[in-house]
């Protein structure tokens, strides 16, 4: 952490982390995952010491989240419209040490409903950053904003190194390459201390089906473990950027942590993660549930699916983030292994 966020931190003493809106079908249980980390890796004493431990964390939805439970981390929660400017207002009025910022509507979503993914995916960050630049000079939070590996689009190389530039072909790719970049902008003015994280296909979801294009990802895996028929809409051949939710609450509460200076100015990095086929999961399913399971997968091609998928990025090199100490799975078993520990009938 910069000098100068210590300074702004000594200024007063209180602690609130706000995050808005899950992409997710669930959000609730992304939110247990990242409080789970924080119960397992608790921020460091030199920052509590300086805090209220009893101070309130605020959780931003668009729908009533369900509180989470078990924990004894005081929670409120909130709801409204990232669009909305009085509402990035409100949020930023207890002025938040740390803004976990997911609020986004999905890819598929975004490239359908044009005006509903700038509004959101884009505008929404942006009145965000300007809710905060207006607190005035004495306030400058830990913002941790979840881009996505869509910000890439063909052609690249099979393996993405870390100084690749972005060009997305997808109206959220573009909306997460803007807000990365109007971050940078603020970071750089000293607004706010700021790191995106492009996070992998999160794999395996909880919850139920939702409109994001790399839904099938999950839903081949997800579906069949609980019975239920899922449709593969593109060939076995394609090759895929994976972590779990488990790590994505890692990567996190990392970036709330780190030491913004190690970046250089570059406050972009692509998380780690694992590139497998989707015939690799399928093998990878067989091996952890058995055939039976793999024969509720029923492919099905959606042109307009395979489209989308095959202008995202396969593999990345990732030296930058795990050098500076974020971490992923090493298999896709492990993958599974753990949607099956942590989500499976619950």
């Amino acid at each position: 952490m910069s000098d100068s966020k210590k300074e702004l931190l000594e200024h007063e003493p209180k602690i609130k982390i706000d995050i808005p809106k899950m992409s997710y079908p669930d959000g609730s249980k992304e939110v247990k995952e990242v409080i789970k980390v924080m119960k397992e890796k608790p921020v460091p004493e030199d920052i509590m010491s300086r805090h209220d431990k009893d101070s309130d964390q605020v959780l931003f939805d668009i729908v009533d989240a369900p509180h989470p439970t078990n924990t004894s981390i005081s929670i409120i929660t909130k709801t409204g419209d990232i669009s909305d400017p009085s509402v990035s207002n409100d949020l930023v009025s207890s002025e938040p040490d740390v803004i976990f910022h997911l609020a986004a509507i999905v890819s598929g979503q975004a490239e359908q409903e044009f005006d509903l993914g700038w509004n959101i995916n884009a505008k929404g960050s942006w009145g965000l950053f300007e809710a905060i630049r207006h607190k005035g000079k004495n306030y400058c939070p830990r913002v941790v904003f979840t881009s996505s590996i869509a910000v890439f689009g063909a052609p690249f190389p099979d393996q993405i190194p870390d100084n690749f530039f972005t060009t997305p072909l997808t109206s959220y790719g573009a909306q997460k390459a803007i807000s990365e970049l109007l971050l940078a902008d603020y970071s750089r003015k000293g607004m706010i201390d700021g790191i995106s994280i492009r996070l992998p296909t999160i794999c395996v979801r909880p919850g139920k089906p939702n409109l994001a294009a790399s839904g099938f990802f999950s839903g081949i895996i997800r579906e069949p473990l609980n019975g239920k028929e899922a449709i593969l809409p593109v060939s076995t051949d394609v090759r895929h950027w994976h972590a779990t939710p488990r790590s994505a609450a890692g990567f996190l509460v990392h970036a709330a942590e780190i030491d913004t200076a190690k970046l250089n100015n570059r406050i972009t990095l692509n998380m780690p993660g694992l590139s497998v086929t989707v015939q690799e999961q399928i093998e990878a399913l067989e091996r952890v549930a058995g055939s039976d399971v793999v024969k509720l997968i029923k492919h099905q091609s959606d042109p307009v699916i395979e489209k989308i998928v095959s202008g995202w990025a396969r593999d990345f090199e990732t030296k930058r983030s795990l050098d500076l100490g974020f971490k992923a799975e090493n298999n896709f078993d492990e993958i599974i292994k753990i949607y099956i520990e942590d989500d499976l009938d619950k």
